[in-house]
């Protein structure tokens, strides 16, 4: 990065050692519950500054807590380690060094933002707790809810989440109240008809033919049952079947995701699968057997720690620059866990780099601007700050 880049006025070298600290690891990415290296350099770095980290939060986390005011508030400030089974293709001078695993997703950049906003905090320590949780397995979607089932968010008494957004412009705060990610539950369909030969397709059940009517039939729950003012979505991402091109399949097999924002539609939408899947086989003479996966809720941000958010963010970045969500994100994310246990807020750093085409997270061509941790360290510092403020 070029030295006269703005560095949104971090102490002298602290810019730097953040930079440093996301490309390691950059190098070094690791998968979900494996984050053993990420974790003890993290730990290292939170040593280096001043604090007492705690390794093995959900098996490869860390925390670290900064001790205000006895009595005061606690408040969570929250980064994820963990990376993706991607094939890098940036041509980055750090792009990784592991095959096939990569950070497409700016967990890296959200870990060193995080411990920034650490270093500044520990300038003046607020009149209350701080605690800095790098948590793993955000990609599994169940990294949050381990730490929970933990206790290491029992007595808080508020969190903030931060994700860059390539697709916005750096130095924008992406800030809304409300629902903000999606929540997501897998399922797997089995449809078991009857092999026989493929030229002979009247004595056999075709899984095939089975399957392809069930996948166009779903697609209608949310066409037709679902209110149109209910942001969903019901995708199948994968169809198994058959083993060869003269041979009636026997079996099919399929999973998908289910996206939305209320819990009411979501049990709706898991009736109306079982529901359409059963009725669907039957008509072509199959069986059909269905299963979910746990999947993690919805991510409301809080009002008032909206509100809070908000304001600190205008004071770092500028009111004007402060925005809503363009529209619904139905990604999903585990920060949900953690806002069934202390009310928080998820915001968005704009991080867009506008010398290269913008590519979205999980690509392998995915890149993001450097100077967006400078930004975030900045409001996360603030945020924490005002919250205790505020909750005292």
């Amino acid at each position: 990065m070029p030295k006269n880049e703005p560095t949104w006025n971090l102490p002298d070298g602290l810019f730097d050692r953040l930079v440093s600290l996301r490309r390691d690891i950059h190098r070094h990415p690791e998968l979900s519950f494996e984050e053993h290296r990420t974790s003890a350099r993290v730990a290292s770095e939170l040593q280096d500054i001043g604090l007492s980290p705690i390794r093995d939060v959900a098996g490869t986390g860390v925390i670290a807590d900064i001790e205000g005011k006895e009595g005061g508030p606690t408040v969570v400030l929250r980064a994820d380690l963990d990376a993706l089974p991607i094939e890098e293709d940036t041509g980055l001078p750090y792009a990784s060094e592991v095959p096939g695993v990569m950070h497409a997703c700016a967990h890296d950049g959200h870990t060193a933002t995080v411990l920034g906003a650490g270093a500044l905090l520990l300038r003046d320590p607020p009149q209350g707790k701080v605690r800095l949780l790098f948590q793993p397995a955000e990609e599994r979607g169940n990294g949050a809810k381990v730490v929970c089932d933990e206790g290491h968010l029992d007595g808080v008494d508020a969190i903030f989440g931060i994700h860059v957004d390539p697709f916005q412009p750096t130095g924008i705060i992406q800030v809304q109240e409300g629902p903000v990610a999606a929540s997501t539950r897998s399922f797997r369909i089995t449809l078991t008809g009857k092999g026989g030969h493929a030229a002979r397709p009247h004595q056999g059940v075709d899984a095939v033919v089975a399957g392809a009517r069930l996948v166009d039939a779903l697609q209608g729950i949310v066409a037709r049952e679902i209110s149109p003012a209910q942001p969903a979505v019901v995708t199948v991402g994968r169809f198994s079947a058959g083993t060869r091109h003269n041979v009636l399949a026997g079996k099919a097999e399929m999973e998908g995701t289910i996206r939305c924002f209320d819990r009411e539609v979501e049990a709706s939408i898991r009736e109306a699968i079982v529901r359409i899947a059963e009725a669907v086989s039957r008509a072509h003479r199959a069986t059909a057997e269905v299963g979910f996966g746990e999947g993690c809720p919805a991510v409301i941000n809080d009002r008032r720690m909206t509100h809070i958010a908000s304001q600190a963010a205008a004071t770092v970045v500028g009111s004007d620059r402060v925005i809503g969500f363009n529209e619904p994100n139905m990604g999903g994310e585990d920060f949900s866990f953690y806002l069934d246990h202390a009310p928080g807020c998820y915001v968005r750093l704009g991080a867009g780099v506008t010398d290269t085409n913008i590519v979205p997270a999980h690509s392998a061509r995915f890149v993001w601007d450097e100077r967006t941790m400078a930004v975030g360290a900045r409001y996360l510092e603030a945020v924490a700050r005002a919250a205790i403020t505020e909750l005292r």
